[in-house]
């Protein structure tokens, strides 16, 4: 069982979320099924949960994230709805790379690194097919480029 604290602040459905991945050891809301805006039906994205250290607190925050595989390795998008900011698991990740995942009902530790270049290219795109809102993401921020994070599991 992952301990780390649940960020204030969060929407409600990320909260209802992460309570729904604990509570059932990653049973249920591994595979989590939602409505993107935008589209006029429901698609079914893999979540995990990330576990940072806060770069200002040095405590551990849990983030649910949509994510895919390559390689071996899981892959999260820093995206933020869009907004012009990096989200704070993003910012505690580069101050701290060293991270813990739940991954249905594995839990795992990481490294995480930015994707650059072609294997970019190739995540952001496998992305898109799980969550087509990150294309729209992409277009409401054209002076940011949203951050690719491979995550490697430390073996």
């Amino acid at each position: 069982m992952i301990d780390a604290k649940i960020p204030t602040g969060l929407p409600q459905w990320m909260s209802d979320h992460i309570d729904r991945y604990l509570k059932s050891g990653g049973k249920d809301g591994h595979m989590y099924t939602i409505k993107p805006p935008g589209m006029d039906r429901e698609i079914t994205v893999p979540a995990l949960l990330l576990v940072t250290k806060g770069r200002k607190t040095g405590e551990k925050y849990l983030f649910p994230l949509f994510y895919g595989e390559s390689g071996g390795n899981y892959f999260i998008v820093a995206s933020k709805g869009g907004a012009p900011d990096h989200p704070g698991w993003y910012k505690n990740l580069k101050a701290n790379p060293e991270v813990e995942l739940q991954v249905g009902t594995r839990t795992v530790k990481a490294k995480a690194r930015d994707a650059h270049g072609a294997e970019r290219s190739k995540l952001w795109d496998e992305a898109v097919k799980f969550w087509p809102p990150y294309t729209d993401y992409q277009k409401k921020v054209p002076g940011r480029e949203i951050p690719v994070v491979v995550l490697e599991p430390v073996r």
